[in-house]
């Protein structure tokens, strides 16, 4: 895939591509920033060796910011406002990292805002830093609305109520509220994200990637009514069990002590040797 951006980095190793932001001061989503984040949003979507993408800022203080509200202070307002039957390509951007075939963490240690959390909240896993990561939507207090998914997201990240509260309120989220309200998987001390966050990407990226990838289509159905997704949850099963790389991995799984007391005992750790063993 493609590396050379100018506001942000791309590294890619074995299977995980990380990609650090940096548009200082405070990596405002600038039109600049907003075009690169769309051609590596693309560029991970189309490799087809990766499994894993990670983001993170090269600021500490700050993830990722706001749309730039001089920009949008240029959008055109002559006219009535028109639905489209086309989504936009903030909408774009955001279904793109929903609906790819790898898997997209975010990494925030520090604040991220409106467009910013609006694109973080269409990945598949947030996490964060103790005392230090801030969530703010902050378009209401400015007379418009979170336009870039946000209103349809954070319902069904944090349920009907919290997300009224995060949207109409304006006030920072900590850290912790954001993890216990499901807006943030965990939250970790400032000195382990990187290394929880990393293990967990190299780990992910060791696993089968046809059920790595199918798996988090098996997730995303499950916005289909019930019986939808129950029946595309077994289609992609039995897809996955038609695999070579399923049959080899149960095989060994099965000689490496699965099935066994001592092996379920630590089948976390069992697993992780099955992994390895494939190195």
């Amino acid at each position: 895939m493609r590396t050379d951006f100018a506001l942000l980095s791309a590294q890619v190793a074995g299977g995980v591509a990380t990609v650090t932001i940096d548009n200082p001061p405070i990596n405002v989503i600038t039109l600049p920033l907003y075009r690169e984040l769309m051609q590596v949003i693309e560029e991970i979507q189309n490799d087809p060796e990766l499994s894993v993408a990670v983001f993170k800022s090269a600021n500490p203080d700050f993830f990722l910011a706001h749309f730039d509200v001089e920009a949008i202070l240029q959008f055109p307002i002559d006219g009535d406002a028109e639905r489209s039957a086309e989504l936009n390509p903030f909408h774009l951007m955001c279904e793109r990292l929903r609906n790819m075939d790898k898997v997209t963490i975010a990494q925030i240690e520090g604040r991220v805002g409106g467009g910013g959390s609006e694109l973080v909240a269409s990945m598949d896993m947030r996490f964060g830093v103790t005392g230090q990561t801030i969530v703010n939507q902050m378009e209401v207090p400015l007379g418009i609305l979170p336009g870039g998914s946000g209103t349809q997201r954070l319902p069904r990240l944090v349920g009907r109520g919290r997300a009224m509260e995060i949207i109409l309120g304006g006030e920072d989220l900590d850290a912790e509220t954001a993890e216990r309200w499901g807006y943030l998987n965990r939250i970790y001390p400032a000195s382990e994200i990187d290394g929880a966050v990393n293990n967990l990407a190299q780990r992910i990226a060791r696993f089968p990637r046809p059920a790595v990838r199918l798996a988090k289509a098996s997730v995303n159905a499950a916005e289909l009514p019930l019986g939808q997704g129950l029946s595309e949850e077994a289609y992609l099963f039995a897809r996955l069990l038609r695999t070579d790389e399923a049959q080899q991995a149960m095989g060994k799984f099965m000689a490496i002590g699965g099935q066994t007391r001592e092996g379920e005992m630590r089948v976390a750790d069992l697993v992780d040797e099955l992994t390895r063993n494939d190195e």
